[in-house]
């Protein structure tokens, strides 16, 4: 699993390495007149969606903004952290079928009580039947972080824009996978 996330991180990476500006000559397009400028776009698009009813783009590639499914899953993880007893609130981004998920909590609160909390959560995240793989962070930077890109997603920015803010989280964490928490054996 390790091995997948840290592919995952290379390849993130190195996708957002290619993207480069690079200065070409000026399209005919700049070189038009006002008029022929204005009365360009005006027309009616339809909006192409796929046979599962996904929608996409006008090169036929999924939509890049988020949609209902992953709004609603947000907010899921977000109230299924919150209550957990010990989190204050929780920040949640989801990319596909990858959700990350920061928690606030109290800073007076000892590392291995933070530890145990942020197990709950993942447990919670893990015993969730809707099947997305989850990271849980406690670190108040990411948990920010995660706050504000989930404001411009909501606000309807592109969520490719964020791919290597993304990474960057990733790396940084020190995953809490739901995948690692085995549910435990009272028969001692």
């Amino acid at each position: 699993m390790r091995k997948s996330m840290c592919l995952l991180l290379v390849l993130l990476l190195l996708t957002s390495c290619g993207i480069a500006n690079k200065e070409s000559s000026p399209s005919p397009q700049s070189k038009q007149s006002p008029e022929a400028l204005s009365s360009q776009g005006k027309h009616e698009v339809q909006k192409l969606s796929n046979d599962n009813g996904t929608s996409l783009n006008n090169s036929g590639q999924p939509s890049d903004v988020q949609d209902s499914g992953d709004v609603a899953l947000k907010d899921h993880f977000e109230q299924l952290a919150k209550r957990v007893p010990g989190v204050n609130g929780a920040h949640c981004v989801v990319m596909n079928k990858l959700a990350v998920v920061g928690i606030d909590v109290d800073g007076a609160l000892t590392r291995s009580r933070v530890g145990s909390i942020k197990y709950s959560v993942a447990e919670a995240i893990r015993k969730d039947p809707r099947g997305v793989k989850a990271l849980v962070t406690a670190d108040m930077d990411l948990s920010g972080r995660l706050k504000d890109m989930s404001r411009h997603i909501s606000q309807g920015n592109p969520i490719s824009g964020f791919a290597s803010e993304m990474a960057d989280i990733i790396g940084r964490i020190i995953p809490q996978l739901p995948e690692d928490t085995k549910p435990q054996n009272n028969n001692q």
